[in-house]
């Protein structure tokens, strides 16, 4: 499952996206499910003209980051940051 969010990216003076939500079913690692999938969320994107595309990973997830890597993502130079209004009802 992925999703890409469309915002508007003033540095890059159009539209962006935002991967969140990007999972794959523990029992599928490993056979190329993951990548097709983000391919598939980048080529949907290119065709909306989307500029760039943003996503979050946890800084100890080296598996996802050699993917992303793999695609084309490289690491930023902005600090994710959050502020919680409320504790999620989520286990």
């Amino acid at each position: 499952m992925a999703s890409l969010l469309y915002t508007i990216s003033t540095a890059e003076g159009g539209k962006a996206g935002l991967v969140r939500g990007f999972h794959r079913a523990a029992e599928y690692r490993g056979q190329g499910i993951g990548t097709r999938l983000l391919e598939y969320v980048i080529q949907q994107a290119r065709a909306e003209g989307v500029l760039r595309i943003t996503l979050l990973t946890d800084l100890k997830n080296d598996n996802a980051q050699d993917l992303y890597r793999k695609l084309g993502f490289v690491n930023s130079s902005m600090q994710a940051m959050r502020l919680k209004l409320r504790k999620s009802s989520a286990a």
